[in-house]
């Protein structure tokens, strides 16, 4: 699980910072709502999950600061992380290799901030535990609309997330290319992609009031995942043709 405590100093800070200053800065209602109508129906490109997952190779996360290396030694870290830890959980294994694999939209002229970084809902109040909460959102023109500064916002109490905008990012996209295409994979497989960045919630513990029980029984599922031993900048890189041959 990554240190908190990273946020507040540490050599990345600066470009950490930036991206989520730019983030908290752009993403609105309107705009998560044009990104999903824009990448919904999975027609910019076909290729397979290993092409996918090589083109990481040239995607490093800025809004990390706990790691300066390329996100597919990460894909291949927390799967072999969830593969010590759940061996008999073929599936689980395979959501660690995928959970990262819509940063390839940084490679589609995507800026980093609308593809990396922690996830939060728009159209409703931030909530405190949301990273830089106090200090990066002072631009965003959401600001200026009182219903997207209520609790609740423009949704009802306990509407659950699937019916919540979230930022729009690596998240959402590769759980809509899932969708998509038909993963054959359980349920609890598709939420864990599509939320394990909403750190606010699964870690901070806001924005239980938009939650249904469906969430709270997912919600073991997502910190489970999270919690899985995953190495950070100083830890050594698999072993890449063998969990590749895996």
């Amino acid at each position: 699980e990554r240190d908190r405590v990273l946020f507040q100093a540490g050599p990345l800070l600066d470009r950490v910072y930036n991206t989520y200053l730019l983030m908290h800065t752009h993403q609105t209602v309107d705009f998560v709502r044009k990104k999903g109508a824009e990448y919904g129906a999975c027609a910019q490109r076909r290729m397979s999950i290993m092409e996918a997952l090589d083109l990481l190779d040239n995607v490093v996360d800025e809004s990390d600061p706990d790691v300066d290396f390329p996100n597919s030694y990460h894909a291949y870290q927390t799967a072999e992380g969830i593969r010590q830890a759940h061996p008999d959980k073929g599936w689980f294994q395979l959501v660690g290799l995928l959970h990262d694999m819509g940063k390839i939209l940084a490679l589609a002229g995507e800026p980093q901030w609308a593809v990396v970084g922690d996830t939060f809902p728009v159209g409703c109040r931030v909530q405190e535990s949301v990273v830089f909460s106090g200090s990066t959102f002072h631009d965003n023109p959401d600001t200026q609309t009182p219903l997207y500064n209520t609790q609740y916002g423009i949704y009802q109490p306990h509407c659950g997330l699937a019916n919540v905008l979230m930022s729009w990012g690596h998240d959402e996209y590769m759980y809509k290319v899932m969708e998509f295409n038909n993963f054959a994979l359980p349920p609890e497989a598709f939420y864990m992609v599509r939320f394990h960045s909403f750190y606010p919630w699964h870690t901070g513990g806001d924005y239980r009031h938009l939650c249904s029980t469906e969430d709270l029984r997912m919600l073991a599922w997502v910190k489970e995942f999270k919690y899985v031993p995953s190495p950070g900048a100083g830890a050594a890189k698999p072993g890449m043709k063998n969990a590749h041959r895996y």
